[in-house]
């Protein structure tokens, strides 16, 4: 009997945290699958939250908006 074995049986067959490292390293497809969906939701969530609303521009687009930006400054600026 090892230590683990000792340490389970003494406490009545494992708790929390027994239960936790039997799903973190069974290797059971079923909870890999599960494991992906756990860190897939608690990254894609905030990724959202983020992104939400906010229209990805180009650089193109960027160098466009400045260039438009100087013209009126340097316009408004000679009268």
């Amino acid at each position: 009997m090892s230590s683990g074995e000792a340490r389970t049986s003494a406490s009545g067959g494992g708790g929390f945290r027994s239960r936790l490292e039997y799903y973190m390293y069974s290797g059971d497809k079923k909870h890999v699958m599960a494991g992906m969906a756990v860190i897939g939701v608690l990254f894609g969530v905030p990724w959202y939250l983020m992104n939400r609303g906010a229209k990805h521009q180009s650089h193109q687009d960027y160098l466009e908006r400045a260039d438009k930006a100087r013209s009126e400054r340097l316009s408004s600026s000679s009268k």
